[in-house]
């Protein structure tokens, strides 16, 4: 996926959206939530996943799961470094978000 930072010719061939079928679920991406154009519900995506803020988040509104994994580079921020799981099990889906450990020059 591309971001906001992704300004290079080499970004332009990276989508700004993208549609997964997982499991039976229909999960659209995307880097900045801000950016949404449809409505979730109404076009049938069990999840949408965007990443723009960093904070690591989840929460459902109409149904629909909104899931932001965090970020797993350099600490930003001083926002937790993270990384998140979709688990699809028995019909449902959940978000599980994973803390990682911070190590390096500078970091906390």
């Amino acid at each position: 996926m591309r971001g906001n930072v992704d300004k290079d010719a080499w970004s332009r061939k990276l989508p700004e959206t993208q549609v997964l079928e997982l499991g039976g679920f229909s999960i659209y991406v995307l880097h900045d939530l801000a950016q949404l154009d449809l409505k979730p519900k109404a076009a049938g995506f069990a999840v949408v996943v965007g990443g723009h803020s960093h904070v690591p988040k989840q929460e459902s509104r109409d149904g629909v799961l909104y899931f932001n994994p965090g970020s797993a580079g350099p600490r930003r921020f001083k926002q937790p470094v993270s990384i998140g799981k979709l688990i699809l099990q028995d019909g449902s889906v959940r978000g599980e978000l994973v803390p990682l450990p911070i190590s390096g020059p500078g970091q906390r």
